[in-house]
């Protein structure tokens, strides 16, 4: 419905455990999914995969799941960062991605393209792609630390920051200005911080593992920006709620 908040799907503080039961039977009741296992991950940033063969009794740690199971639904929680589902259309393996910078730069997506290549055999060339709502460039301000990181790890970094990114990356010099205006240390003015555009940062990955082109869809919305829809923890603190994106393969009969 226009200008309807998404429902939370997420255990948060501020919403009762009931209601969110509730939202997410009628978010899987909507897919025709009601009766395929729900399966989730306790999400930690990290590069951890898990490949399931059945519905865990306890979520599993990890931030990216694999299965070539029919009947299991596969998710991910966000509220800013790159929720990423992959789906082998040949041999009908999915996969389900949460990419938060620590994750990115970690590289977790293509290492989810590479378990599915090592363990189901995919053939990159046969992955379709999806990169759901996310923080975009415009709202996602990083520091220095940041920047840093991700110039050691990728030679295409620049491409996915706005901002004086080659000063934040080359000059590791100590900050003169407080002896230059005598200001006590600690009144100095801060490092200049720069944009982090996280879907193309990922969507670059996907392609270096051999996904093509033609085969990547992005949502271009972004989290920050549309709190009337999405749910944005950068923006809303611990009164946002959480996103979900999930994938499967039907049953023969379904």
């Amino acid at each position: 419905m226009e200008g309807k908040k998404a429902l939370n799907l997420g255990f948060t503080e501020w919403d009762q455990r009931e209601i969110v039961l509730a939202n997410r039977r009628t978010f899987l009741a909507a897919l025709g999914a009601e009766r395929m296992p729900f399966t989730l991950l306790r999400q930690f940033h990290s590069d951890v995969i898990c490949v399931l063969n059945d519905p865990p009794q306890e979520p599993r740690r990890g931030d990216a799941s694999i299965t070539s199971v029919p009947g299991i639904i596969l998710g991910v929680q966000t509220a800013d960062c790159v929720p990423i589902l992959l789906a082998d259309t040949k041999r009908r393996i999915v996969a389900a991605v949460h990419a938060g910078w620590r994750g990115t730069l970690q590289r977790i997506v293509m290492k989810t393209v590479g378990r599915m290549q090592m363990v189901f055999g995919t053939q990159p060339k046969d992955i379709a792609a999806a990169l759901g709502p996310a923080i975009a460039g415009c709202c996602y301000e990083v520091g220095p630390e940041v920047a840093q990181a991700f110039a050691a790890q990728f030679p295409a970094a620049l491409e996915w920051f706005e901002g004086p990114f080659d000063k934040l990356i080359t000059d590791d010099s100590p900050n003169p200005l407080q002896w230059l205006n005598m200001m006590p240390p600690g009144h100095q003015p801060p490092p200049p911080r720069v944009h982090l555009d996280l879907r193309a940062a990922n969507r670059w990955q996907l392609l270096e593992a051999g996904v093509a082109a033609r085969n990547i869809s992005s949502s271009d919305l972004c989290t920050a920006c549309r709190t009337d829809l999405l749910f944005s923890f950068r923006r809303e603190g611990k009164s946002s709620g959480r996103l979900m994106a999930v994938i499967g393969i039907r049953p023969e009969e379904a």
